[in-house]
């Protein structure tokens, strides 16, 4: 009996963190989504925190982490913390996209958001990027997920949709379209995409920055996010 009661007192005192996990939302079929919470699994790590992740779709996400059923966001633009005061960008960003517009038969000069404004343009609803740069087209169509979004264009229901160039490359390579529907290049712009904590864990947020800032500048965030990447290619080819 006294030798349990040790084992409890022992267990007890164990650092908090190592007992820790986060479960963050995250937006299912977006490679980039699946990048980050890699990207995420790896930084926390540091911190002898498990994070895990918690599926759902775009605005049901933010409405969940925001309230603070999850514990935050793996990836988002920055204007997020415009709009949800209890989500906290973690700095410096963690990732970038590329929005970019991808055509089975167009062939355009891509020299902004305007370039595909008089097209039927598809988007994932609830990705903040693509719903701010088509913002005002008159024939925007939301889809509820990227392979719905290619399996309409290849349907010739759209005449371009918007995604991140990664992302896109991937599920195309992934549905075999890659011969049929082409990136139109370049990207309209790079944004920097931030890990967002549910404010409840406001004191967390300058160590896991301090994790962040550390590993940009050995490098080892540029490399490891090139080999998930790479990785992920290689799984579709």
């Amino acid at each position: 009996m006294r030798f349990l009661l040790i084992v409890v007192l022992l267990l007890l005192a164990l650092p908090a963190a190592a007992q820790t996990s986060l479960t963050f939302a995250r937006i299912p079929g977006i490679p980039d989504q699946l990048v980050g919470s890699k990207l995420l699994e790896a930084v926390y790590a540091r911190l002898g925190i498990k994070a895990d992740f918690f599926d759902a779709p775009a605005n049901r996400a933010l409405s969940m982490s925001s309230s603070g059923e999850l514990d935050g966001e793996v990836l988002r633009i920055i204007d997020v913390a415009q709009q949800y005061e209890t989500l906290l960008p973690v700095r410096p960003a963690i990732n970038y996209i590329e929005p970019a517009a991808f055509s089975k038969r167009l062939r355009l000069e891509i020299t902004g958001w305007q370039s595909i404004s008089s097209y039927r343009v598809g988007i994932v609803r609830g990705v903040g990027s693509s719903e701010r740069g088509t913002h005002g087209m008159p024939q925007v169509e939301p889809a509820t997920s990227l392979e719905t979004l290619f399996t309409m264009l290849d349907g010739d229901r759209l005449d371009v949709i918007v995604n991140d160039l990664f992302g896109g490359k991937l599920i195309a390579k992934k549905l075999g379209l890659d011969r049929d529907i082409s990136p139109l290049l370049p990207p309209f712009e790079r944004l920097a995409v931030y890990h967002f904590l549910n404010s409840k864990h406001r004191d967390l947020l300058p160590r896991v920055e301090a994790v962040i800032r550390n590993m940009e500048e050995s490098g080892e965030l540029t490399q490891l996010r090139h080999s998930i990447e790479q990785q992920m290619l290689d799984t579709e080819g």
